[in-house]
């Protein structure tokens, strides 16, 4: 077999967010890793325009003020949010509210003023935050130059042609060149190369409708309503002066069959709204489904998927790049402690039983949300029971958990209710935060009352678990935790924490204590 000059830990197939944030999580354990992306240029008008906004839930949050990056990501947000609030006019119609919403469910709001927070015991207030919206073309820019600085290749203008895989390593085509790596992940969007390439089972439901983001230009643009509305012939939200975004349920057949036109915008605008409105310029127009399809696995063999490869839905609620980043977070150190050798056995299997039930879960509340935006009179009817329901103070804190991911979980045995989730932002009594004691991307042992048997136990792992022996403001009745790379409490301890329980833990997520085990 020819030898290739250059063989890689890693090659990611994508720059989007997800294999950008994914390669930041390699390098952070010193590996090496190519990302290949298609794309010449990774700007684009769409990534600019409101509908090029995204909203970052609790998770993804947590996982950039983790990390550093948050500060750089959210502060043109600030800039931007304030600037908009000064002129109204131009201001997103949910900026113009007496209320202020924190997020929808298929366009139905639920408003910050109602949501109750002390069902959330295990939340402490600090820098991150339980929503964000972000600018996808900043957002992007932001996880590129990061990676770009900790040395990750970033290859543009290179789309994946196919690979070939071994027992040791794959072999990867793409432009023209041949590269070589330990590993491939495929994070190359909803027409995934790799996932097709690579065999996997992609299963799911046929979308019901074409949905629509365009900005035109109208002869009258007061001719339409701001905000969101439903019709008897589907559903539109329209922002001045030409910002509009609909849903025509016609069982998706336009998407990505035919050129769209000014006439065909129109004519659909028209049937959407219930009005003659005469649309005189297309600017920018893109489609999209409901189409909602998930990989049955995420690996097969040295192959993985990530983000929208291995699961696609509709953009409603905007869940599905946090989805991604997600993936990206569970991924990272889970492949880097398997490449290093000191994985245990079955780390790198727990990706996928962690992260596909909550793809699939996303993927029912999308399915869910396109239920409730089907144009029948019992959709309706439906419609104005759900309203009432959110309006309630149990109904609105039910779906901020949902839609931030304050609620996520992972199944990871143990009895405490804080093991597989995301640990508290502790803040300690030095006046520094837990969160900012896991850039490095190791585990974590923070022991209020310093015990020496607990110091001891961290020193066996060496430099996979850093140990922290320092009282916090609300201990909120534990006494120690264990925190996995990617913030996940692994193991809590109470009053009289247990020196065992916790090395049981630590040996189930980072491998034997002092050595190498379960080589990759």
């Amino acid at each position: 077999m020819e030898e290739f000059a250059l063989i890689y830990d890693v090659v990611i197939a994508g720059a989007g967010p997800v294999g950008l944030f994914l390669a930041c999580e390699l390098r952070l354990a010193g590996l090496s890793v190519l990302v290949l992306e298609q794309a010449d240029d990774p700007r684009s008008p769409l990534k600019r325009l409101p509908f090029g906004m995204r909203g970052l839930s609790a998770p993804t949050i947590e996982a950039f003020y983790r990390r550093g990056l948050l500060k750089d990501i959210a502060a043109p947000q600030a800039v931007k949010r304030e600037a908009e609030g000064r002129n109204a006019a131009n201001a997103a119609h949910w900026m113009q509210q007496s209320r202020r919403p924190g997020g929808h469910f298929a366009g139905i709001q639920f408003y910050l003023d109602s949501i109750d927070t002390s069902k959330w015991p295990y939340r402490l207030p600090g820098p991150a935050g339980t929503s964000l919206a972000v600018e996808m073309e900043h957002f992007e820019s932001v996880l590129a130059a990061r990676a770009i600085a900790m040395g990750v290749e970033v290859r543009r203008g290179l789309g994946l042609d196919g690979f070939d895989p071994s027992e040791k390593d794959v072999t990867v085509r793409a432009g023209g060149e041949v590269f070589r790596g330990q590993w491939l992940v495929g994070c190359d969007g909803g027409r995934s190369t790799v996932r097709k390439a690579g065999g996997f089972e992609f299963v799911g439901t046929d979308p019901e409708f074409t949905g629509y983001s365009v900005q035109i230009e109208m002869a009258d643009p007061d001719q339409l309503k701001p905000g969101r509305h439903y019709t008897p012939t589907g559903m539109y939200t329209y922002q001045k002066p030409g910002i509009i975004a609909m849903v025509d349920f016609d069982g998706g057949a336009y998407h990505r069959t035919q050129p769209i036109t000014v006439d065909h915008i129109q004519a659909v605008l028209r049937h959407i709204s219930c009005t003659d409105v005469t649309v005189t310029a297309l600017e920018l127009a893109t489609t999209w489904t409901d189409r909602a399809f998930h990989a049955t696995a995420y690996r097969r063999g040295r192959v993985l998927l990530a983000g929208d490869a291995a699961h696609i839905h509709s953009p409603l609620g905007g869940q599905g790049l946090n989805l991604g980043l997600g993936d990206a977070m569970n991924l990272g150190w889970k492949l880097a402690s398997t490449i290093r050798g000191d994985a245990p056995d079955g780390l790198l299997e727990s990706y996928t039983c962690e992260r596909h039930p909550v793809g699939a879960q996303i993927l029912d509340w999308s399915r869910a949300q396109v239920a409730l935006m089907r144009p029948s009179p019992g959709t309706r009817a439906l419609e104005a029971i759900l309203r009432d329901l959110i309006d309630t103070r149990d109904g609105a804190t039910y779906f901020a958990e949902r839609v931030w991911g304050v609620s996520l979980r992972y199944d990871l045995g143990g009895d405490h209710p804080l093991v597989g989730r995301s640990v508290p932002d502790f803040e300690l009594v030095n006046g520094t935060r837990l969160g900012e004691q896991l850039g490095e991307g190791k585990g974590l042992l923070l022991d209020f009352d310093a015990r020496p048997p607990l110091q001891m136990l961290a020193s066996r792992w060496g430099g996979r678990i850093t140990y922290i022996a320092s009282d916090v403001r609300d201990r909120l009745g534990i006494s120690a935790v264990l925190v996995r790379p990617d913030g996940v409490v692994a193991w809590a301890g109470e009053a009289a924490p247990d020196p065992e329980e916790a090395a049981e833990a630590a040996s189930r997520w980072f491998g034997r204590p002092g050595g190498p085990h379960g080589a990759g």
